[in-house]
């Protein structure tokens, strides 16, 4: 999906970095001088030609999206935007479950988030394992059912 993303990028990666070079260098000259730097003074800064300082800055202007992966911080793999899908799953599924009974809510939160074995929840809500076998399957398929028609 990231590589995806990043060809409909109109900007190159090294485009990138240069914008990301000449911004980190515009925040540090404004730090110390108090002005913006002109082209002239970030081409000699970073050492680049005055003509390439200039189209990045245009292209910068003119593409201030910044990339997912920097948004996301997704130089860790993948973790990052992971993390958001299943963070978004959870509340999806949250939002079905509040439709559900007690019973039904509480063995979905007990067996996933409590990480309880079937026979633990049985000994907590006084039906057999079977029982919640039966409640814990009927819950998935209704998710499944409500999520593709809902979100599919």
């Amino acid at each position: 999906m990231l590589d995806y993303l990043r060809t409909l990028d109109v900007v190159s990666r090294a485009n990138r970095k240069l914008i990301k070079a000449i911004n980190r260098a515009i925040e540090i000259h404004l730090v110390t001088h108090n002005t913006e730097p002109s082209n002239e003074e970030l081409a000699e800064i970073l050492g680049e030609e005055v003509e390439k300082i200039n189209d990045a800055r245009i292209a910068s202007d003119i593409y201030t999206v910044m990339p997912l992966d920097d948004q996301l911080q997704v130089g860790d793999g993948g973790a990052a935007l992971e993390k958001v899908e299943r963070d978004e799953l959870v509340d999806v599924i949250k939002s079905i479950l509040s439709d559900y009974s007690e019973r039904e809510q509480l063995i979905i939160q007990l067996y996933y988030f409590e990480e309880l074995t079937l026979k633990e929840i049985s000994g907590i809500l006084n039906i057999t394992e079977s029982r919640i076998s039966q409640i814990h399957k009927s819950v998935i398929r209704k998710i499944k059912m409500q999520m593709g028609e809902d979100h599919g």
